[in-house]
């Protein structure tokens, strides 16, 4: 392990005998203030006024548009009966920036929507900044869902000193897609059709599982669209580096640890899988997917949220959940979460309303995992009707392994660290940056995110 220098961090208290305010109170009135500025009822509701006023409404925020917004349309019918007469309402929003963004100023000044949705990665960022209320576990249990009801790489990040700031919806991994016909006469399925794991378990065997895959084809081995992408390099090089058995140390404050000769190690396999050879050189996320969907390539690597795209063009199409290529299993990945926006004083009839809402939610998540999803709340994948699903129940199993950005308030799914490490990890692939110098350039670019003061 490495133990890299890093700009020094600004000094968190004034000179003087009166502490100043904390970063985390200045934070909150100023995200209130803009939430003024902007119209705060419009920014809060976002929703009918016959909705916020009627106390059968549970008033939601969310990022799923398009067909993951009419799958959730469908969800929430179906759990409608285990509501007790509740009206869940919906209101859709931009994902990324603007969404947080938006949440965060409404949640500081105490008047955001009952409840919203998420991404888990991002909890490290309002939950420790007062910007969130707390689930009531025993509530929760009271409606049938209990911490033991999830696979505990993704319960362990809903916490924050000790309380449960998240409910989550799903896991949505980054894994493997291909095409069964092609896969087969590669020799890399099993005689019951699934990957055969093993001709992935290498560095070495991967990038021969590729070419196999490219002779098979008559083309070309392996998409992986990462050329001008603010996520999908990251999204890659973080899960193969936990495979190492390492993670990284991001005090904030202070200085970043690392594995730098794992980091290389996964560097040069990314450099290799995307060599121009048997696989295509530079992707971007579009042409991955044409790639793969007109049959360019014979596997692609992707998140499953692509699962409906690749399904139309190809209905037989196989997936797997990523192969333990460095050892130790660990699957890139992300959840759609539930939480509470801060109420100064919530209205305790309705907060048990909301539980039971979301409760009935997760329960109906068979509907949910028509999107490719993985349900978080673990009975449902454990049913007969969820085992015949194909391929969902193929890589229902990566739930098990997944790991979700490091746990810091500037990490997390659409943020400008994603953005950073991408940049650099592009630069190996596509420009040669030999790998050992781009693994530093990383830690240093982490060091300058840690150096930056922390909002908490």
């Amino acid at each position: 392990m490495v133990d890299l220098p890093g700009p020094r961090a600004a000094s968190a208290r004034p000179e003087g005998n009166r502490a100043g305010p904390s970063r985390r109170g200045v934070l909150r009135a100023s995200l209130a203030s803009a939430a003024v500025l902007l119209g705060g009822g419009a920014l809060a509701g976002c929703g009918s006024a016959a909705a916020a006023s009627d106390p059968r409404t549970v008033r939601m925020w969310d990022l799923f548009s398009g067909a993951d917004g009419a799958l959730l349309d469908e969800l929430i019918d179906i759990a409608r009966p285990d509501m007790s007469g509740t009206r869940v309402d919906r209101t859709v929003l931009e994902w990324g920036t603007p969404y947080y963004t938006k949440l965060a100023m409404a949640s500081a000044g105490g008047r955001g929507p009952d409840v919203a949705v998420s991404h888990m990665s991002r909890l490290a960022g309002y939950a420790p900044l007062g910007l969130l209320d707390p689930w009531d576990t025993a509530l929760l249990a009271e409606f049938g869902v209990r911490e033991q009801d999830f696979a505990d790489a993704v319960w362990s990040r809903t916490q924050h000193r000790g309380r449960t700031y998240a409910v989550p919806l799903d896991t949505h991994p980054f894994i493997v897609f291909f095409h069964p016909d092609t896969a087969r006469e590669a020799g890399l399925l099993t005689g019951d059709g699934a990957l055969d794991q093993e001709a992935f378990s290498t560095p070495e065997r991967f990038l021969e599982a590729g070419r196999e895959l490219a002779r098979a084809s008559g083309r070309q081995g392996i998409a992986f669209g990462y050329a001008n992408d603010t996520a999908q390099g990251w999204r890659l090089f973080y899960g193969l580096y936990r495979q190492t058995g390492n993670d990284f140390g991001l005090p904030v404050g202070g200085r970043a640890t690392a594995d730098l000769d794992a980091m290389t190690e996964v560097i040069a396999f990314m450099q290799k899988l995307v060599d121009g050879r048997t696989n295509p050189r530079r992707l971007d996320y579009p042409a991955a997917i044409a790639a793969f969907t007109n049959r360019q390539t014979g596997m692609i690597l992707s998140g499953e949220w692509e699962l409906g795209t690749f399904r139309a063009a190809d209905p037989e199409v196989g997936a797997a959940p990523f192969p333990t290529v460095f050892g130790t299993p660990a699957v890139y990945a992300d959840s759609h979460s539930f939480v509470l926006p801060r109420r100064p004083d919530p209205d305790e009839a309705h907060r048990r309303r909301t539980h039971q809402a979301v409760a009935a939610i997760l329960r109906a998540g068979q509907v949910w995992a028509k999107a490719g999803h993985i349900p978080a709340y673990r009975p449902v994948t454990r049913t007969g009707e969820y085992a015949r699903l194909e391929p969902q129940a193929r890589y229902a199993q990566a739930a098990d392994h997944v790991v979700l950005d490091p746990a810091v308030w500037f990490a997390g799914a659409g943020s400008d660290f994603q953005n950073s490490m991408s940049q650099v990890l592009q630069q190996s692939m596509l420009d040669g940056l030999a790998p050992d110098r781009a693994a530093r350039a990383m830690v240093e670019r982490m060091n300058t995110a840690l150096s930056q003061p922390s909002p908490a």
